[in-house]
């Protein structure tokens, strides 16, 4: 007889109740104890995890500021040693590292051992070139197990890794790169998405061109198949080496080597979240913050446990994702606990000729995985095309959906729960003539998804590129409510705020944190006094404010609150609705964009003199994003100018940033310095009183808001204060 599965918070609780004699009688009580003692928490979660440094720490918390707090001075880390400390037992246990297939059914398994000598292999390659401790390695890779590789090649000799996916434009990419001075690319020749292959050569070449701090380039042969075609890549990328030939070594020096140890906050990698104006801001997180949020956040909340664990012996984590969106930074955490991920690179939802959004569950199906993330908008799309789960081979090993990226609606959650529902009945009572399922499950992951009494779990969460972690999330034995995460995550401690300053409870508010967790930024690259770092999280509210643990103001000192830009609701058993940006970030399936880098790509066209666009993202709507735009004297905004537009956003961008419209406008509306009033007009289309969101007086051009007022009207948007 098996033993019963364990979700992993309890496995924690208990760990807590036998090591530190504390018991808590809720998760709330538990939840307050992780955000008001924040040392006794994060030193439990150092020590769960069994968190392994040459030299000792000599606080937890040392300085508790923000920005600037410090923690676990002296402690020192590498995300890849703590990954490759899992290659011996996931090895012997017969489990893979990275299971991964494309669009043209290509599958790769990358066992440990194997992973563990590439790693090497391009680690050794990239010293050889001069990669030092610091130094910024830049990618442009798509979610293959090669990206995973690079990254942990780079950060296992120090190097910092910067990626981005190869569905952006030059210009998108250059804004990024240029910022952070690569000494290494690591590209690939193409990809292919939605049934079509596109080379990337050129764009490579163009990218040499124009990072001339790049002394080395690496490439990947993903499109190129055959050795004639790989060469003939690889002399068109000439000069380079083969991705292949950096992996290939296997020696002594290869079987020696060892990620180097780091200081605690030594860079990890640079991601980009962008804002409504200037550059993408290129945020610096370090390996520790990042490696012990990841795990508390991945083990904890989103109860994926170590696949050669006997209580989630077999786990198979996937959780489908674009490079150029933090989702792909949490698929790889799932080795930071040994346990096994599975990728998918491609349009999860076929070809624009033959749409199928069943890709993704029969790949899901194929590869036994257990957990099956995706962004919300997946599962929407999902549920309007009518896709039947019973139909896509065996799931029944999925125990648990995980979704975030925009608020998932109640429907969407429903459809899941109701499909999953169908499939245990199928398996316990299959139809006449069908096969019932093997039993019993192959292993503890799948356990759990047997013994869930026919209703799956929702791990909805929701965080951010920011701090390459969680605010929301979920709990494996909280009760569900669909349309709501379940609850504030160990360690974040989260609030509403209303337009005073003050906490509010079961009233849509700003989401702020106001107590530091490890894995917020060390810096923006080049950011002169943190100006910027301060400017997008710590501006809004005066210093001191709301920063005593539990409750309460401090002295300016203690720094600012955590202002993250959604709006959110915390009910009163805990659980939580995001409702969409509080700013005038676009945020489409997931990824977030900042609206100056659509203006620089639409108003190069010479035809458009201004424009603005907004992300009516808001719970309970389909995302919708008009773009207004300003033509020169004589131009009318006929299908072919139309067209340039789409094409140019497409090109310099990404095509996630298209607009569901485009209109013509006399005016952008303007403040008296001259800023674009997005977040006001945000406000009035979503359904606010014009009175309620701009001050007339403090606008350059008032007259232009009639137009605006009048295009309100005719879309049918509603009101805030009636949404739920």
């Amino acid at each position: 007889m098996t033993a019963p599965y364990v979700p992993q918070i309890r496995l924690y609780q208990q760990w807590l109740t036998e090591h530190r004699g504390l018991r808590f009688d809720s998760y709330d009580a538990l939840w307050r104890w992780s955000t008001t003692e924040l040392d006794a928490f994060w030193q439990s979660i150092w020590d769960y995890f069994e968190l392994q440094s040459p030299t000792p720490h000599t606080a937890v918390l040392a300085t508790n500021v923000m920005p600037g707090a410090n923690w676990f001075p002296g402690a020192q880390a590498n995300y890849a040693q703590q990954v490759m400390r899992h290659a011996r037992p996931a090895h012997a246990a017969g489990f893979a590292a990275v299971v991964s297939r494309n669009e043209k059914g290509r599958r790769t398994e990358l066992s440990w051992p194997e992973l563990q000598r590439q790693v090497a292999s391009l680690a050794l390659h990239l010293q050889a070139q001069g990669v030092k401790p610091g130094d910024r390695v830049a990618a442009y890779l798509p979610n293959i197990p090669e990206a995973m590789v690079a990254f942990l090649a780079t950060v296992s000799i120090g190097g910092v890794w910067s990626i981005c996916a190869p569905d952006m434009g030059t210009n998108a990419v250059l804004d990024r790169f240029r910022q952070i001075e690569p000494v290494v690319l690591i590209a690939c020749d193409g990809v292919t998405y939605g049934g079509r292959d596109f080379d990337r050569l050129d764009v490579v070449a163009q990218l040499r061109a124009a990072l001339p701090t790049v002394r080395h380039v690496v490439l990947h042969t993903n499109l190129a198949e055959g050795d004639t075609a790989q060469a003939e890549a690889l002399q068109r990328a000439a000069p380079c080496t083969g991705f292949t030939a950096a992996t290939a070594r296997d020696d002594d020096s290869v079987h020696a080597f060892e990620p180097l140890w780091l200081p605690f906050n030594h860079p990890l990698w640079i991601v980009y979240s962008s804002g409504t104006t200037g550059l993408p801001k290129p945020i610096v997180h370090g390996h520790g913050g990042t490696l012990i949020v990841g795990l508390a956040l991945k083990i904890l909340h989103n109860d994926i446990g170590c696949s050669y664990a006997p209580n989630s012996w077999g786990e198979r984590y996937h959780w489908y994702s674009s490079t150029g969106w933090v989702m792909w930074n949490a698929q790889t955490s799932g080795l930071l606990n040994g346990t096994t991920c599975v990728i998918y690179d491609g349009n999860p939802g076929g070809s624009k000729e033959r749409p199928d959004w069943t890709t993704l569950w029969r790949f899901a199906a194929e590869e036994g995985v257990t957990f099956f993330g995706a962004g919300a908008a997946f599962f929407a799309n999902c549920l309007k095309a009518g896709v039947d789960l019973s139909t896509c081979g065996d799931l029944s090993a999925v125990r648990a959906l995980g979704t975030t990226g925009s608020p998932l609606s109640e429907d969407a959650q429903r459809w899941g729960t109701e499909q999953f529902a169908r499939i245990a009945a199928l398996r316990d009572d299959p139809a006449p003539g069908r096969p019932k399922p093997d039993q019993p499950p192959r292993g503890a992951a799948t356990r759990a998804a047997a013994e869930r009494g026919g209703e799956i779990w929702w791990c909805n969460i929701s965080g951010g590129t920011d701090f390459a972690g969680a605010f929301i999330g979920g709990h494996r034995e909280l009760p569900q409510t669909p349309g709501r995460m379940q609850c504030r995550l160990l360690g974040c401690a989260v609030e509403a705020w209303n337009e005073q300053g003050q906490p509010v409870m079961d009233e849509v508010g700003e989401l702020v944190c106001t107590q530091p967790i490890p894995s917020m930024p060390l810096y923006f690259v080049g950011d002169v006094d943190n100006r910027r770092l301060i400017g997008s999280y710590f501006d809004t509210y005066p210093p001191g404010q709301g920063r005593k643990p539990g409750g309460g103001d401090l002295d300016a000192q203690a720094g600012a609150v955590w202002r993250h830009g959604d709006w959110l609701r915390i009910h009163p058993d805990g659980s939580c609705v995001i409702y969409g940006r509080s700013d005038a970030t676009i945020n489409r399936h997931g990824l977030r964009m900042g609206t100056s880098e659509l203006y620089s790509a639409v108003e190069a066209l010479p035809e458009v003199m201004d424009s603005m666009v907004v992300d009516l993202e808001y719970l309970g709507r389909e995302s919708y994003m008009p773009l207004f735009v300003v033509l020169r004297e004589g131009h009318q905004l006929d299908d072919a100018t139309r067209q340039r537009i789409v094409d140019r956003i497409k090109t310099a961008l990404s095509p996630r940033f298209v607009p569901n419209d485009v209109f013509q406008v006399a005016e952008i509306p303007r403040t008296l310095s001259g800023k674009k009033q997005e977040l006001p007009i945000k406000k009035l289309l979503l359904g606010q009183p014009l009175e309620k969101v701009i001050n007339r007086e403090a606008m350059a051009n008032p007259g232009c808001l009639e137009w605006y007022v009048s295009f309100a009207a005719s879309r049918v948007f509603g009101t805030l204060s009636s949404l739920p």
